[in-house]
């Protein structure tokens, strides 16, 4: 308990000392503002801005709620918040999620360009993304965090070996991120091949991964112990764990590998259609193309791949029944998968004993099936845990579904297992702020997260 108590310690020392000394402050609800505008660009009154909320909840034994304790929030609950200028945010890139301009990037005006935020959970570890700096926090064994050391850290913490981020993806015991120059880093444990690096040994720091391909990357993924990149050319490259599952798509003869894993980058040759977007699932491993179209190869024993039967496989191939509808997001989870339409209906097929597909049964679906109960809303943004689901609507409502047991889902009172969509509410503070207008949601193991706009603006 000593030692935890003094890691604690530390990890409120370094935030404090950190929003100290900096311009950063405290609102009235006395949460730390990681993040406002530059004092120059404020100066005006006429450049409006807009305050976005990061809550969280579920099971934060490893600090991964980020309210600075080890708890267990039923509902979400306030991190911290952000005031960024109204005209001029957006969401960052997210894993399996077809890159569409946003109306905002036209709005770069004389007082600054574009702020991108964006929010992701691992397995037992969070990140957020505000004007390309790395916060990350939560367990923090294997080097996870990238600070040189492997201590758990509960408070949102900058990370300072990293500049220019523009996209993040949470691994299990690992992390990858994109910078704004199209390259590659990855830290945290290296078991399987994971990270990269031509060794299977950890890396405390994020270090280049200097891959083969030629121009930059556009997008990653990566899952519990393999990882995804697509450069701007459609190219795909995978690596990390294999084991006979086929899920790097690289078929019989894939190279050097070590323990069942690949920690060399390598091109996917048998995809024959330039990707545009990539998720990685637990031993499973999708894509989209810029039309919108979904193939997916790997493990099938739990219908991940959506085919119709149990045969899986290293070919890439097209899911067949959907054919012809253009997918906008594609979302995995550990045996289970979820798709987003250009009409905002969602889809879900795979293993469905945790309530997780949202059919109101635990059966497992052979094939993509519409989540009826989300049929009367527009659906704009899916995101999957291990074994649990949500989806966020054009008019800023969360819904979740499936593992209930670590609260999850942030609804009290439900069962352990909950098949129908649920709409999480959220508790009305006395802090002037107005109502939550959800933007983005990120599901870990045991918890998850969201990024909401608290005054009727969103991007």
């Amino acid at each position: 308990m000593s030692a935890y108590l003094s890691l604690r310690h530390r990890s409120f020392t370094y935030l404090n000392r950190h929003l100290t000394s900096s311009p950063f402050s405290t609102t009235t609800s006395k949460l730390p503002t990681l993040y406002e505008p530059a004092a120059a660009a404020t100066q005006n009154d006429d450049v409006p801005t807009t305050t976005l909320q990061l809550l969280s909840w579920g099971r934060g034994a490893s600090g991964q709620l980020g309210g600075g304790i080890e708890e267990l929030r039923l509902y979400p609950t306030p991190v911290a918040n952000l005031v960024v200028p109204a005209s001029s945010f957006t969401l960052s890139p997210t894993q399996g999620r077809i890159q569409i301009p946003n109306c905002s990037e036209t709005k770069n005006n004389a007082h600054g360009s574009v702020v991108e935020v964006g929010i992701s959970c691992g397995l037992f570890h969070s990140s957020l993304l505000v004007d390309e700096k790395l916060w990350i926090w939560g367990k923090g064994d294997g080097g996870r965090l990238g600070f040189g050391h492997e201590n758990s850290l509960f408070l949102p913490t900058l990370n300072p070996h990293l500049d220019s981020v523009r996209f993040v993806a949470l691994g299990g015991l690992h992390s990858v991120a994109l910078t704004s120059l199209g390259q590659v880093y990855t830290w945290g444990y290296g078991g399987f091949g994971a990270l990269g690096h031509s060794v299977y040994t950890r890396e405390l720091f994020p270090r280049l991964v200097e891959g083969s391909w030629s121009g930059k990357i556009h997008h990653i993924s990566t899952s519990g112990t393999h990882t995804a990149a697509i450069t701007k050319s459609g190219e795909l490259y995978t690596w990390g764990r294999d084991e006979g599952d086929g899920r790097l798509g690289l078929g019989p003869n894939r190279g050097p590998n070590e323990g069942g894993g690949l920690s060399i980058p390598s091109k996917v040759k048998a995809l024959p259609v330039p990707a545009a977007a990539v998720s990685c699932g637990g031993f499973f491993t999708m894509v989209l193309t810029e039309d919108g179209e979904l193939w997916n190869w790997g493990a099938n024993s739990n219908y991940e791949l959506g085919r119709g039967n149990k045969v899986g496989g290293w070919q890439p191939k097209p899911v067949p029944s959907l054919v012809g509808v253009r997918i906008i997001q594609i979302e995995s989870g550990g045996y289970h998968s979820l798709a987003l339409t250009d009409e905002g209906k969602v889809l879900s097929w795979g293993h469905g004993g945790h309530g997780q597909l949202g059919n109101s049964s635990i059966q497992s679906q052979k094939t993509p099936t519409v989540v009826e109960a989300l049929t009367d809303e527009r659906v704009i943004y899916i995101a999957c845990g291990g074994s649990s689901s949500a989806a966020i609507t054009d008019k800023g409502k969360l819904y979740m579904w499936g593992n209930t047991k670590d609260s999850q889902l942030g609804v009290p009172g439900l069962p352990e297992i909950q098949p129908s969509p649920v709409e999480v509410k959220f508790l009305m503070e006395d802090d002037g702020l107005g109502p939550h207008n959800v933007l983005s949601v990120a599901v870990g193991a045991s918890h998850a997260m969201c990024l909401v706009s608290r005054d009727g603006m969103s991007n």
